[in-house]
């Protein structure tokens, strides 16, 4: 049995506290009126002109010191020189009278054209401070939302594997299952956190999802959007709700039946439970695969309900499942360092570094193969999701690339390499971070735009919900004994070598 050290359980509770200190602030220095917007535009402004200030200097004094030269060059000329200046300056007085008297003329209408401007740049100024007013209001709940799904995907990700493991009788895993049933016990309490952000987005607590907004889908509304309101059959706020609820109730069924199964397994005389869960679990992943993709389109491509891409949900799937992978190969190497899990030997480790390198492959032919052919194709209304973030999240953008794929490529491609244990950690915490960048970008550019960076409330609900999984998971593996007694495939994966 494992027993939770009281460092660990420490560590755990200071996470958290941090975190909630940390997220507190994200909420308590947020803008709360648009005069506080008004104050950080202006005080952005200074800090702008400030910086161009030196320069605009050095070209003041650049042009006085050529002006100079000049007139010193043509006080040198012949009086012929100066005969033809007088006559330019002449000619000059003529235009300028001409020019006063025809200002005179043009006077009115000039006036009326200045005040139409005065006018529109005045609105278009108040609807940007309105837009910025809401992008800093959203900051602090975007940084809670990405941990949070981040780390219910993760769970998610563990579950899936999990089924596949059961589906596929595999004989190399079943020393891993418990581990796998601790990681989920996560799900519940994360799905409950994550449906109320869903519901307080819901009763516009916040502005995350933009096709919740009042009067989007009436034609007499100001906020009337045509695009959102031909969706409107399916993005409405009941049906979204009871998809989520549908959701993740069924894959908390699924992670309690599955488990109470498998420790009623322990003590039965024959595998009718590991044939219940067996049945089960093709059942599940069925309805997983589905739920997934609806998933991925309601909870963040809806976030852009503007845009879609057919790929969506299998490149999400594929961020949360290497994901999921890597934690159980992280909670594993600690086990292992901490001596439990004496059957678990380094061909399991490098069955799931196999599995880590090659889903980070798959990630990355998800990954270009979505942008490539939108990019190619150069439709308006679906390459800007990519101009945005190139722009916008050019560093994030194409370090999640970096750190998805070239950097386990490089690390993992070695078949030795997958059996050491500090180079398959370094190379699980470069992945979970780049995972973690690739849901910020896939989530802050519709919701915080250029108003994004990672700073206290970001980190802060990572070190919440990272506390919080370790207090939940490393409390249920003491709950069970870390290796299946009656599984029928035990025995084959405690001698599996590679």
């Amino acid at each position: 049995m494992y027993t939770f050290s009281s460092k660990l359980k420490t560590f755990s509770f200071v996470l958290m506290i941090i975190g909630i200190l940390g997220i507190g602030y994200g909420f308590l220095t947020a803008p709360k009126t648009i005069q506080d917007v008004e104050t950080i535009l202006k005080e952005e402004e200074a800090h702008h002109e400030g910086g161009h200030e030196a320069a605009s200097t050095h070209q003041a004094v650049s042009t006085h010191e050529a002006a100079a030269t000049h007139e010193a060059v043509a006080t040198e000329h012949s009086p012929a020189v100066t005969h033809e200046v007088a006559v330019a300056e002449t000619a000059h007085d003529t235009i300028a009278k001409d020019t006063v008297k025809a200002a005179t003329v043009a006077e009115p209408a000039h006036a009326e054209h200045v005040e139409n401007n005065a006018e529109a740049h005045a609105d278009e100024h108040a609807e940007h401070v309105e837009h910025v007013f809401h992008q800093l209001q959203n900051k602090p709940w975007a940084a809670l939302y990405v941990a949070c799904i981040f780390f219910l995907l993760i769970t998610m990700g563990v579950l899936a594997f999990y089924a596949i493991q059961q589906v596929a009788q595999a004989g190399w895993s079943p020393v891993l299952f418990r581990v796998m049933q601790g990681i989920t016990a996560y799900l519940p309490i994360i799905s409950v956190i994550f449906f109320l952000i869903l519901l307080l987005s819901g009763f516009h607590i916040n502005h995350i999802f933009v096709w919740m907004k009042e009067g989007v889908t009436d034609p007499n509304s100001p906020n009337y959007d045509e695009i959102i309101a031909g969706k409107s059959g399916y993005l409405n706020f009941a049906f979204w709700i009871s998809r989520a609820a549908i959701f993740l109730l069924g894959w908390n069924v699924y992670r309690y039946l599955s488990r109470k199964n498998c420790l009623a397994q322990d003590e039965a005389n024959d595998d009718v439970f590991y044939k219940k869960n067996f049945k089960m679990s093709a059942a599940f992943l069925v309805f997983f695969i589905v739920s997934e993709s609806i998933m991925a389109w309601d909870w963040i491509m809806s976030l852009d309900p503007h845009w879609f891409s057919t790929l969506f949900g299998w490149y999400v799937f594929a961020s949360f499942f290497v994901s999921g992978i890597t934690v159980i190969q992280m909670v594993t190497i600690y086990l292992k360092s901490k001596g439990y899990l004496e059957n678990v030997n380094s061909s399991h480790i490098h069955d799931l570094s196999k599995f880590m390198f090659g889903i980070s492959v798959f990630w990355t032919y998800l990954w270009f193969s979505q942008f490539m052919l939108i990019w190619y194709a150069n439709i308006p209304e679906e390459v800007t999701y990519f101009k945005t973030r190139i722009e916008l999240y050019n560093l994030p953008f194409f370090g999640a690339f970096v750190m998805n794929f070239i950097f386990p490529i490089l690390l993992l491609i070695n078949s030795d390499f997958k059996r050491i244990y500090w180079i398959v950690v370094m190379g699980g915490i470069v992945i979970l971070a780049g995972h973690y960048i690739d849901f910020f970008n896939m989530i802050m550019p519709a919701t915080v735009g250029d108003r994004w960076f990672i700073g206290i409330p970001e980190i802060a609900s990572l070190l919440f919900f990272f506390g919080l999984f370790i207090f939940v998971v490393f409390s249920a593996l003491t709950k069970a004994p870390l290796v299946p007694k009656r599984n029928p495939f035990i025995e084959e994966s405690k001698h599996f070598h590679y």
